[in-house]
């Protein structure tokens, strides 16, 4: 009974054929081509739209919780996490790393020291929600700053502010001015302290961000449990301050390289000096050995300058 029934559906469908006028026929094989085009086109656009939502979940698939008050806001780390860092804007113009992510004076820190200047517009690295806005006072931890929770699963930290430009729960793009560069908080120059943090968690921003060349090292970074202390390692050789720290403040890491490859003084590596109250021309030239002539012409600065405290002088 079956077979005869499947006889009878063949049978028809031939028929169905057989009228087709030879001009639909030719219509249908030229269309066959342009039909398979489309659905590889289609399966594209589908692909990315997909992989743009899941780019756009991926912060409400990892916390649960949302507040303004706890910067490090901890929830379970994934063994693995893809990070898309396709859509992203360095945070400063500014390619002057002066401080590693790690250990550092006994302790941990937990991100890059950028070199900037009081009142340098600092932006968003990636679209996001911005969590926190606070200022945990005068010589505290990282005075002003902003922490931004980025659509990529990422949250983002900007501290030693000098001013806001946003405020708690707004939306930003990548890009958009967020702050000013400063000096507050725990802080002996002005400098940016960036972070980046995955469910609470510090992670090395040299792994991702490249602000010697101002790029991100590729469109998207797999976060592996179970590699990411050697890859933090590799990266701070690769993009780290690349010279030795030499004691003192978070502005005297030796920007240039280091002493074991031959470097001196005369190299050209650029150092910086914060002026205290009191402070002359003379007295700074003999501290940091070097001559009052060469710190005018450094800094573009004549020897009658007043100097105020606070001042960022540049030596070598």
């Amino acid at each position: 009974m079956i077979l005869k029934k499947i006889k009878r559906i063949a049978l028809v469908a031939m028929t169905s054929l057989a009228v087709i006028p030879a001009a639909g026929q030719d219509l249908l094989a030229n269309q066959a081509p342009i039909d398979r085009k489309m659905k590889a086109i289609d399966s594209i656009a589908l692909h990315r739209l997909l992989e743009d939502e899941i780019y756009e979940t991926s912060a409400t698939q990892l916390y649960t919780d949302w507040n303004n008050q706890f910067t490090a806001l901890s929830t379970a780390l994934p063994d693995s996490f893809l990070v898309n860092l396709r859509d992203f804007c360095m945070p400063t113009p500014s390619r002057v790393v002066t401080s590693n992510f790690g250990s550092r004076w006994g302790r941990q820190h937990k991100g890059l020291d950028i070199k900037v200047y009081i009142g340098d517009t600092i932006r968003a690295a990636f679209p996001g929600k911005v969590r926190i806005v606070k200022n945990e006072g005068a010589r505290k931890g990282f005075g002003k700053y902003i922490v931004i929770r980025h659509n990529n699963g990422l949250e983002t930290i900007y501290g030693h502010l000098s001013g806001w430009l946003v405020t708690e729960n707004q939306e930003v793009r990548a890009g958009d001015p967020i702050g000013l560069g400063g000096n507050t908080g725990k802080s002996f120059g002005s400098h940016l302290h960036f972070e980046t943090r995955l469910c609470g968690v510090a992670l090395n921003p040299a792994i991702m961000f490249d602000f010697k060349n101002q790029d991100v090292v590729a469109d998207q970074w797999m976060f592996r449990r179970s590699t990411y202390n050697q890859e933090s390692s590799l990266a701070t050789r690769l993009r780290g301050t690349g010279g030795v720290y030499r004691g003192g403040d978070d502005l005297e890491a030796n920007m240039g390289k280091s002493k074991s490859s031959g470097s001196n003084r005369n190299s050209g590596n650029i150092h910086f000096h914060k002026v205290q109250k009191g402070e002359t021309l003379s007295a700074i030239a003999r501290k940091r050995r070097t001559s009052v002539s060469a710190l005018c012409s450094l800094n573009g600065i004549k020897k009658t300058v007043t100097l105020k405290p606070g001042m960022i002088l540049k030596y070598n």
